[in-house]
């Protein structure tokens, strides 16, 4: 029998305060994604908080972030598990609170992570709670992963996302919603390419011939950089950063460019790549090197993430709630999870504005009803097993 929608609706709106006071004390532990310390001490009261809601929860200690937290309920011998998935770390150093307080004003939670992402967890934590209520033999094993470094990149954790999407029927990422509480059935996939040219240096008014001018090869290939922008396809290369030359009286021996690469399809990562790896200097005394790559494959919006949503899109109605999807140009790591081939559906996470502004924040109405339609949803799947 199929969970009612109206009782976990009731169950996670009638929870509120609880919710709350979940956010804000994640908050108020303030987690910037480069200082280890900070991140783990979140970490702790994060681990403590999933334990008092009976997680088998564990420590994935890594070097270079945050320890990553993770916890699992329901049978531990269940026959398939899903994957709900986000992060802790933030974009706000320490003492970012002095200037950007932690208050509820206007039906809105403001502060520093609010919305990306702090929410997103105590929203999963909540639908966990109401799951363990309403449908304690729920067939499934739920696995929340929390990791530390998703702002920068995510090589301290991608390996174990990856890992643990192999073994999931879905993957549901707490990030936040577009607006109006729309969720992500597609992301472009991200990267960064580096173009670094050497040449020959030399003086620029007694001897130009004898050099070879590493930022005019530069200015060249760059120029070359331009067709690959096809905004009706979702591609876009932005050379972002240049730097190169010492002096206006010397030839350049140095210059270097950064690109940053949005693609929608993976057949438009593999154009872009191949054609930035394919480039070639004019003047041969002069060498370049390519490095880097679209690390973020992109999210597509393949059968089964249309899938996932439709099921979302039925939980929600019976909500009374219209539930739209929608595409961004941002990653996350979701992103990992969909290219390899998991049904993934993406921000599913709080309603609200300010990602990485000051102006960040949650809209409280919607925490309730977001939480329940992750629990509807992983029920629907569970039942339809």
């Amino acid at each position: 029998m199929t969970l009612s929608s109206d009782a976990l609706l009731n169950f996670c709106q009638a929870e509120l305060d609880w919710q709350l006071e979940t956010i804000e004390a994640l908050v108020r532990i303030e987690s910037p994604s480069t200082d280890k310390a900070a991140v783990d001490r979140c970490g702790v009261e994060l681990e403590r908080r999933l334990q008092a809601l009976g997680g088998r929860v564990r420590r994935i200690p890594t070097a270079t972030a945050g320890d990553i937290v993770q916890a699992s309920y329901g049978p531990a011998n269940a026959p398939a598990q899903v994957l709900v998935l986000g992060h802790f770390d933030t974009v706000w150093p320490v003492g970012t609170l002095a200037r950007m307080p932690l208050e509820r004003r206007d039906g809105r939670l403001h502060g520093p992570g609010s919305f990306d992402m702090k929410a997103g967890i105590a929203m999963a934590m909540l639908a966990v709670k109401a799951l363990a209520a309403l449908a304690p033999s729920l067939p499934m094993r739920i696995e929340l992963l929390w990791t530390t470094d998703e702002e920068i990149g995510s090589r301290a954790s991608r390996a174990l996302i990856e890992q643990e999407a192999r073994k999931s029927e879905a993957v549901f990422v707490l990030e936040p919603s577009l607006p109006g509480g729309v969720v992500k059935t597609s992301r472009k996939g991200v990267g960064e390419l580096t173009l670094e040219v050497r040449g020959l240096s030399a003086h620029a008014g007694i001897d130009p011939t004898k050099g070879a001018s590493a930022i005019h090869e530069l200015a060249r290939l760059i120029t070359q950089l331009e067709p690959l922008n096809d905004p009706a396809h979702g591609s876009s290369v932005n050379v972002g950063v240049i730097e190169g030359g010492t002096r206006s009286n010397v030839i350049a021996e140095h210059a270097r460019a950064v690109v940053d690469v949005r693609v929608a399809t993976m057949a438009d990562k593999e154009r872009v790549e191949g054609f930035v790896r394919g480039l070639k200097v004019r003047d041969l005394r002069s060498h370049l090197t390519v490095t880097g790559g679209i690390d973020r494959p992109p999210l597509e919006r393949s059968a089964g993430v249309v899938r996932l949503y439709e099921i979302a899109r039925v939980v929600a109605g019976e909500m009374g709630r219209d539930l739209g999807e929608g595409s961004t140009g941002g990653g996350s790591d979701g992103n990992f999870t969909a290219a390899l081939g998991v049904p993934t559906l993406d921000g599913l996470g709080a309603v609200g504005d300010g990602a990485h502004a000051l102006h960040e924040h949650v809209e409280i109405d919607s925490l309730g009803w977001r939480s329940a339609l992750l629990a509807g949803v992983i029920a629907r799947l569970a039942a339809g097993r």
